[in-house]
């Protein structure tokens, strides 16, 4: 028996598409959308009608019948709670997605209600798979020196578990068995421990390295008086965290292939601020091998900078030390997406059902 899914994939500017059978894409594109469309809904999820009339018109175009689908995979969102897996798509997961209690927002929050509300007209599943929000932090992993901020699982854990469970695969070995450390390079960098198929700790793309787009940790004092200068507002704070900090800050760009060529000129500031992500990245690899104890079967790079091979070659040298690295590059999103979709389908997995969390139903 095949099955077919309808991936839905939403971003800030655009919506990702695509339609699978088995692991088979028949096809994807990128629906990209104006800043002015976008604009004139306050809250994502007023989105939804909009973004609903572009997957419908992607349907329509492709002659995908919903008659013929079994399920329609929404990207997660950033929901408190979450394990990794999938996730049924119900009412109170569609409400937390809406929930400025039970979640931060976000445009991936939209992944779960247009999957819905398309899986709805044909009688059919829709399912989140792996959020950005989901683990199983230890509560020793959870608590920080502010009581008031606890620490909760943020990464890009979609691509970041299924190349964990690619490399497993490729190695002859299972996910469940292996000890792994993954770190996502994008324009945010995140990374992750993967013990016996369980992120039990990670470090988010504000919680430790700086990257392209972000700024990373700094010294607190000094950025508790920036934002009271009166130089900044609270958004314009915001945005040199995450948007306008790292690299983009440093050198003007983000683009890491423009940077590499610049280094290649002679350029040595430029040299020395990509040396120093290299850096930091690797120290937060050094710091998530103290969870394993060492006891660390491989690092894995990916993300789109792991295309650098002058980034992954910098971090390489600096943490091949603790455990073999394998580079394995791109988002591979969509891909992840539907490959999860399938376990649920085929029986592999089982889709949870989304519960309140205790602690943050008291918020």
């Amino acid at each position: 028996m095949s099955y077919l899914q309808l991936i839905i994939n939403p971003g800030s500017t655009s919506t990702k598409l695509a339609l699978y059978r088995d692991e088979e894409k028949l096809l994807q594109e990128s629906v990209q959308h104006k800043n002015e469309d976008l604009q004139q809904y306050e809250h994502i999820a007023d989105q939804v009608p909009y973004r609903l009339s572009l997957i419908r018109d992607f349907m329509a175009r492709n002659h995908i019948r919903g008659e013929e689908l079994s399920a329609v995979m929404g990207r997660g969102g950033l929901v408190f709670g979450l394990h990794t897996g999938g996730y049924r798509v119900d009412d109170a997961l569609c409400a937390a997605l809406v929930s400025d209690e039970l979640s931060q927002p976000h445009a991936s929050n939209l992944g779960g209600l247009l999957a819905r509300a398309i899986a709805d007209e044909y009688g059919i599943p829709a399912y989140i798979y792996d959020a950005v929000t989901s683990g199983e932090l230890s509560p020793v992993a959870r608590i920080t020196g502010i009581p008031e901020v606890p620490r909760s699982s943020f990464c890009h854990v979609l691509n970041s578990r299924a190349m964990a469970i690619r490399y497993a695969r490729e190695h002859g070995r299972s996910y469940e068995d292996l000890n792994l450390i993954v770190a996502h390079l994008g324009g945010g960098v995140s990374a992750s421990v993967h013990d016996h198929g369980r992120i039990v700790d990670s470090v988010g793309d504000d919680d430790g390295q700086f990257s392209p787009e972000r700024s990373g940790t700094v010294p607190m004092l000094p950025l508790i008086d920036l934002c009271y200068s009166g130089k900044y507002t609270k958004a314009e704070m915001k945005k040199k965290v995450r948007g306008r900090g790292g690299m983009v800050a440093h050198l003007g760009t983000s683009d890491c292939r423009v940077i590499e060529q610049r280094i290649a000129q002679g350029d040595q500031h430029a040299d020395l601020i990509f040396q120093a992500q290299a850096y930091q990245i690797a120290k937060t690899i050094g710091l998530l091998s103290i969870v394993l104890k060492g006891r660390c079967d491989a690092i894995i790079l990916t993300g789109g900078l792991a295309h650098s091979r002058l980034l992954t070659d910098r971090i390489t040298d600096y943490v091949q030390f603790i455990a073999p690295v394998c580079v394995l590059p791109g988002e591979n999103e969509m891909e992840a997406l539907a490959q999860g979709g399938l376990r649920i389908l085929t029986g592999q997995e089982q889709a949870r059902t989304y519960h309140v969390p205790e602690k943050e139903a008291s918020l």
